[in-house]
């Protein structure tokens, strides 16, 4: 074997060893979509349901609250960013990223100051490489985040939104940078407002049925009766909003890594497959070429000698 074929050899032998590791990534990351996918499906119906009793109150009544009602001169804006601690991802994280720097960049146009919030090793190495300030940081979860993560997350960020904006830690809005997760195929990063609760559509409809309650005469009741308070039940309302919603957002954005790194996985094994079937035809050659080499050695060397004896007869 030639000294060209044995450097083929190794390097099929080295491509063949990281194809099995890309196709066992490949299967793990298939297997940890379905199980995310459930999860985001079973969030879901809480959030949207939580959201809908926040509006509900917003609408039938007229208390100012962080929740719901905007700042006159907004100063300053929270942005919780959503990434994942690891990489081999393909363009994951760098895509959500991507986003909330567009949505920085917008904030800080709109004359507002941003602190950033990061969860994912991945966000918190590309802000401090950058030197931007990180106000809090989490990681260790983004593969598979509970409820418990969510809550350790959401606290901060409800302090926040409940403090003055003349306070240090106070905020005037809250956003959200995450990837949601469409299908297998489809992930798209996204940017959220979370606080205030943008309530135009519902107040429009609901305004509709107000008005066709005052046609019908004084002796019909408002729409809904808060007990204590509408006032106390925000208060209640407010820490599981943001909670519902960042859990969601962690879902989401689990299974959209998971559902990113098996495509690059199941790439990268194409990719190795391609490079082997490349390399083995170049061994191959290598091959035939040193064993086309040896035989006319060998028939050069037969010629000679028989030259030679063909002298010596003489």
């Amino acid at each position: 074997m030639g000294a060209q074929t044995r450097v083929y050899k190794r390097r099929i032998k080295s491509v063949t060893a990281t194809k099995k590791i890309t196709r066992a990534m490949e299967m793990i990351a298939a297997s940890r979509i379905i199980k995310a996918q459930r999860r985001v499906a079973a969030s879901e119906p809480y959030a949207e349901e939580l959201t809908n009793a926040v509006r509900a109150v917003a609408t039938g009544s007229n208390v100012k609250h962080a929740l719901t009602t905007e700042a006159e001169h907004p100063t300053r804006a929270a942005v919780l960013l959503i990434v994942s601690d690891r990489g081999l991802a393909g363009g994951y994280n760098s895509n959500a990223i991507k986003a909330a720097d567009r949505l920085t960049n917008r904030l800080i146009g709109e004359g507002k100051e941003v602190v950033n919030f990061i969860v994912g090793t991945r966000g918190v190495t590309y802000y401090r490489f950058r030197e931007r300030a990180i106000r809090e940081s989490w990681s260790g979860f983004t593969d598979n985040p509970t409820y418990a993560d969510a809550k350790a997350v959401a606290a901060p960020l409800i302090e926040a939104i409940q403090s003055d904006t003349g306070a240090e830690n106070g905020v005037d809005e809250l956003h959200i940078v995450y990837t949601e997760f469409i299908s297998m195929m489809t992930q798209t990063p996204v940017d959220d407002r979370m606080l205030p609760l943008s309530l135009k559509e519902t107040a429009e409809e609901s305004a509709g049925v107000i008005q066709e309650n005052i046609k019908r005469g004084p002796e019909v009741r408002p729409l809904f009766d808060f007990e204590p308070s509408a006032e106390q039940v925000l208060d209640a309302l407010l820490p599981r909003y943001v909670e519902s919603r960042v859990y969601n957002a962690l879902l989401q954005a689990a299974a959209s890594k998971h559902a990113a790194t098996r495509r690059a996985m199941k790439s990268a094994t194409d990719n190795a497959e391609d490079l082997i079937k490349s390399l083995t035809r170049l061994a191959n050659a290598a091959r035939q070429a040193d064993i086309t080499q040896e035989i006319s050695e060998i028939v050069g060397g037969a010629s000679a000698l028989a030259d030679a004896s063909a002298g010596s007869d003489r």
